[in-house]
């Protein structure tokens, strides 16, 4: 347990120091910010910064952080370290480039960001890139709660239509037509934060939880614990997305963003909501290396249970760490935790589309013009395997990640900044998303001993062609738009 209070003690040392360092480093001032400049009522609104930082922690921790962080237990204890130094190193940076850029940009939407600064090519690609993310995040966090609100209402002896799945489905994504138009202040802005303080209960009661049923949470070693020898790398980096690092926050950041009455919240509002998902991916990561037992060394107990389907493991969890009440609890913030993310990737997905073609929001029919075909599409990919759904999204969410980083490496060089604080983490996922696409079952399935050289000199590519951009006297746009030919 030593490992995992330390690791836990270095996240919110690094809200401070390494957060602080960030927040320096942009410089955020008084300048008037959108939310003040064109507030519309829709998407522009000023809401208080505790607000922001809830709502903020709700729209990104998804499903992420809880079935993220079990199915990155599979490998054994080395999961804290990636949660950890991903969080700190990567993950709350990525946020606040993000958030912090978009208030520069008069709200503009990661898409629209990356073609400021990478160039036109890339922005129709992160456009279409984040559109069809998005979907399937939507989708994703609608099915998952789906399930596991019939399978609570079947374990406490419910029976006939409100234990069916489709029955929930329908309700939630009826919901999310609702809440991807309207006024941000309205639903969200009022009754999210009641759901991040459950959020933040139930977290701290599954920690609770085990210790005080004798669970061991054991200490970090770095053998690979997964049953069927799946190699860490790039496997367990992708499979934990949202908790250390995920492409789904930068698409999230620009809500937030157009909602801050200070460039000075961008700390707490979106570096410390990363730190808490963080914190969150960790208790989980935990209470799946804890609560299962081990074979032989390997993690059989976990990966049998999650074979059972995520939502079985973590009804499983809850139960055996808090029982009763906590039980209610729990389920009620996993539960809220994913719907609360799903109407904002709607949400952000209009807004891309809006951005790109120039529709004006304010207008009720022209909100309705993008939001019923981006429901209808969710409607149809809810009805694709679950798993390969999941597994798409957690590639495509690090690839979006990687160019978040690269479009605030090139913010950065352009403001004369200390660039090296993204472009590290760049990199870093460059080799992880380029070596996932190349050797992952559901991708090109290639050997490791062909994957991982490839992945390796992309990265090295990558950042050479950064470098490349900053050394050189013209606009450095220009030349670093090249990489979407590698």
């Amino acid at each position: 347990m030593i490992s995992f209070v330390i690791c836990l003690a270095v996240l919110v040392g690094g809200y401070f120091l390494y957060g602080g360092i960030v927040d320096k480093i942009y410089g955020p001032d008084d300048r008037e910010t959108p939310a003040v400049r064109i507030n519309d009522g829709v998407d522009f609104v000023v809401m208080p910064r505790w607000k922001l930082f809830l709502i903020q922690l709700l729209n990104i921790a998804g499903l992420g952080p809880i079935y993220g962080a079990l199915a990155g237990a599979q490998w054994g204890t080395s999961v804290f370290l990636w949660i950890t130094l991903g969080t700190i190193l990567a993950g709350g940076v990525h946020d606040f480039s993000v958030g912090f850029m978009s208030m520069r940009h008069d709200g503009a939407s990661v898409s629209e960001l990356t073609g400021i600064y990478l160039g036109n090519i890339m922005k129709t690609i992160m456009r279409i890139f984040s559109v069809v993310l998005l979907v399937m995040v939507g989708t994703v966090f609608a099915v998952g709660p789906a399930g596991l609100i019939s399978l609570l209402i079947g374990n406490q002896g419910g029976t006939g239509l409100l234990t069916n799945n489709y029955f929930w489905l329908a309700i939630i994504l009826a919901y999310y037509f609702i809440a991807t138009f309207i006024p941000i202040d309205k639903i969200i802005g009022k009754f999210y934060p009641v759901f991040g303080i459950c959020l933040i209960v139930m977290a701290i009661g599954v920690a609770v939880g085990i210790v005080s049923h004798g669970y061991v949470i054991p200490e970090i070693q770095f053998a690979n614990l997964h049953p069927a020898n799946t190699p860490i790398w790039p496997m367990m980096f992708v499979s934990v997305a949202c908790g250390a690092i995920s492409g789904f926050h930068a698409t999230q950041s620009p809500l937030m963003a157009r909602c801050c009455k200070s460039e000075k919240e961008s700390h707490m509002v979106f570096y410390g909501a990363m730190v808490s998902e963080g914190i969150i991916a960790l208790i989980w990561a935990a209470a799946g290396s804890a609560v299962y037992a081990t074979t032989g060394g390997l993690t059989t107990g976990l990966t049998e249970m999650l074979g059972n389907g995520q939502a079985t493991c973590v009804y499983d969890i809850c139960t055996k760490t808090m029982g009763g009440f906590g039980i209610v609890l729990a389920m009620l913030g996993v539960i809220a935790c994913p719907i609360t993310s799903g109407d904002t990737a709607f949400r952000s997905a209009r807004l891309v589309i809006a951005d790109w073609f120039k529709i004006d929001q304010k207008p009720y029919h022209s909100r309705l013009f993008i939001c019923v075909p981006l429901l209808a599409a969710g409607a149809l990919i809810s009805q694709l395997n679950y798993n390969v759904i999941w597994r798409y999204f957690s590639w495509s969410n690090q690839t979006l990640a990687m160019i978040a980083l690269w479009t605030a490496s090139m913010y950065l060089f352009k403001n004369g900044k200390n660039f090296w604080i993204t472009t590290v983490p760049a990199t870093f996922m460059s080799a992880v998303s380029v070596t996932y696409f190349f050797c992952a079952p559901e991708c090109l399935h290639l050997s490791v001993a062909i994957a991982y050289p490839i992945g390796i000199a992309a990265a090295v590519v990558f950042f050479g062609l950064f470098i490349h951009a900053t050394q050189s006297k013209t606009e450095p746009v220009h030349h670093f738009k090249m990489m979407h030919h590698v």
